[in-house]
């Protein structure tokens, strides 16, 4: 059984991605010229604790509204404890797809998660918010993003910790293409009646 610290510093490790932005994903020129440079760590963690599930895809359709697709992955620690979990967001009137990323409390949120597929260009995904046992890293992701997910053999998460321990595990994505562009696993629909 691990030790709860060692849960812990496994779920920062799925935090510490990224902190600069990349040109995959999309950010307001404004937006860029505010962004913090990046931190020296003190040292680097890789989780190990950590087991994912397959990919999913669910779309959800409320009413007369555009059909969401969310295609996910969910890592979570030996405890059942959710360690890491990344949605790539689409809605069919929608040009540009969302990647999404929940990761545990306790990361230097200054350092916005950084992301790699394979040999790809790193992407950087800023926080948005956080609630009690959670945090959100969320932006636009690039078609070179996508693109990039789906030809993709390792994705790789890098989060800074509040002790500035970059902390990294890998992701499998061989499943993520044929899921992604495949039929949604379920489909969630909502009638309203006027």
């Amino acid at each position: 059984m691990p030790r709860p610290l060692d849960c812990l510093s496994g779920l920062l490790t799925v935090a510490a991605i990224g902190a600069a932005t990349s040109p995959a994903i999309a950010a307001p020129k404004a937006a860029q010229a505010d962004k913090p440079a990046e931190v020296a760590t003190r040292g680097q963690r890789e989780a190990k604790d950590i087991t994912y599930g397959d990919w999913q895809k669910l779309c959800f359709k409320a009413g007369g509204a555009p059909t969401l697709c969310r295609t996910s992955i969910t890592g979570k620690f030996v405890t059942g404890q959710t360690a890491v979990r990344i949605d790539l967001i689409e809605r069919e009137d929608a040009p540009t797809a969302r990647l999404q990323l929940f990761v545990p409390v306790g990361m230097y949120l200054q350092q916005a998660p950084k992301l790699t597929i394979d040999q790809a260009t790193p992407v950087r995904v800023p926080y948005t918010w956080c609630a009690t046992n959670l945090c959100i890293a969320a932006d636009a992701a690039a078609p070179r993003v996508v693109k990039d997910m789906e030809s993709g053999k390792t994705l790789t998460l890098e989060l800074v910790d509040s002790n500035l321990l970059a902390l990294t595990t890998s992701i499998p994505m061989a499943q993520f293409a044929s899921v992604h562009k495949g039929a949604p696993a379920k489909t969630l629909e909502q009638y309203v009646d006027e």
